[in-house]
């Protein structure tokens, strides 16, 4: 009677769980949509959205119609799109290595994919071809990947990914200095150094069109990492003997973040610490769980990256603040924060 008794108390602790995660999610689903909503409302003059929607599904050409098609709505849409690849991309890369420190850019992808945007710039491509910018940068993170495919090896280990995706960071940022030394006019470097500060301005639908497939399938890779993640937080061997392949794990998961990352930075630029700060935040709300936190930090990282764009309209800074560096501005306080009280808790 007692084993009957404690196998119903554990089915109700198991739903009780499966039902606060899933609010959770819920939760910050909801909050994405209403910082989506959020991000159409922002702007340097007023805006009525649901006319303009109106205006927009009758086919009326008006200004406020055109001002939500061109640029209110692929803003607001790849800032979901761009942090929701951020947030999931960090809350993996944690998951795999068990470092709270490591971020999406951790095994080189995302300094490859500056370095393609980069070199599309230094080459004048960019003023020749309309989406040639985020095709250099999708170019450069594919590189990357078979680059690190490459140096990695099948049987390699964690260490082996983190040297090597230092390794191609390392050599990629060297790269995109060189471009900068060489850049035949200020102003060519000038503008290569603005789009590295990271901005969804100017971005129109075609960039999500490209985009969002690719973020999508990276998605798909990384959530379905989530078992095996779990799995790694009692060990590399246990989680052998469970069954999981890390090797393949590995490469599935470094696939999801050139996929997810790749294709962020190619249309945003580099925007630091999201990766890092959301997971943080929410992972004691999944106690702990990496394979649950993957879709969580997802939502978490489309809310960071949403108020943040919206706040840099709404300041009153002219020209607006690049959003990476809004991003760094919240983010590096929290990352000195959480070395100190990991060193406290050492």
């Amino acid at each position: 009677m007692s084993v009957v008794a404690s196998s119903v108390a554990a089915r109700r602790w198991d739903w009780s769980e499966g039902g606060r995660y899933a609010a959770l999610v819920a939760i910050l689903a909801v909050a994405t949509i209403g910082c989506m909503a959020a991000s159409l409302l922002a702007g340097y003059a007023p805006l009525d959205v649901p006319a303009a929607f109106a205006d927009l599904v009758a086919g009326r050409d008006t200004l406020a119609a055109l001002v939500l098609l061109e640029l209110r709505l692929p803003r607001a849409l790849l800032g979901a799109l761009v942090g929701f690849s951020l947030g999931i991309t960090g809350a993996a890369m944690q998951g795999l290595l068990r470092n709270p420190l490591a971020e999406p850019g951790v095994v080189g992808i995302s300094g490859a994919a500056a370095l393609g945007a980069v070199v599309v710039f230094y080459s004048g491509l960019a003023g020749l071809v309309a989406l040639a910018l985020p095709l250099g940068g999708i170019a450069g993170a594919a590189l990357a990947t078979v680059v690190l495919y490459g140096l990695v090896g099948r049987g390699a280990g964690t260490m082996t990914l983190v040297l090597a995706g230092v390794a191609i960071n390392s050599f990629a940022g060297a790269l995109t200095s060189l471009a900068l030394n060489l850049s035949p006019n200020p102003y060519a470097a000038t503008e290569i150094i603005f789009w590295l500060m990271g901005s969804l301005a100017d971005r129109s639908l075609a960039h999500v069109w490209l985009t969002l497939p690719l973020m999508g399938l990276g998605w798909a890779l990384l959530i379905l990492s989530g078992p095996a993640l779990d799995g790694l937080t009692l060990g590399e061997d246990t989680a052998r003997s469970l069954g999981f392949n890390l090797e393949r794990l590995r490469l599935q998961l470094i696939s999801g973040a050139a996929l997810a990352v790749g294709s962020a930075v190619a249309v945003s630029g580099a925007i630091g610490f999201v990766g890092l700060v959301v997971p943080h935040l929410l992972r004691p709300l999944v106690g702990h769980r990496p394979g649950r936190l993957l879709l969580v930090s997802g939502f978490g990282g489309a809310v960071l990256t949403l108020a943040a764009d919206a706040a840099v309209r709404l300041l009153p800074i002219r020209p607006e603040l690049k959003l990476g560096v809004v991003t760094a501005i919240v983010g590096a306080p929290f990352l000195f924060w959480l070395i100190y009280r990991l060193r406290r808790l050492a």
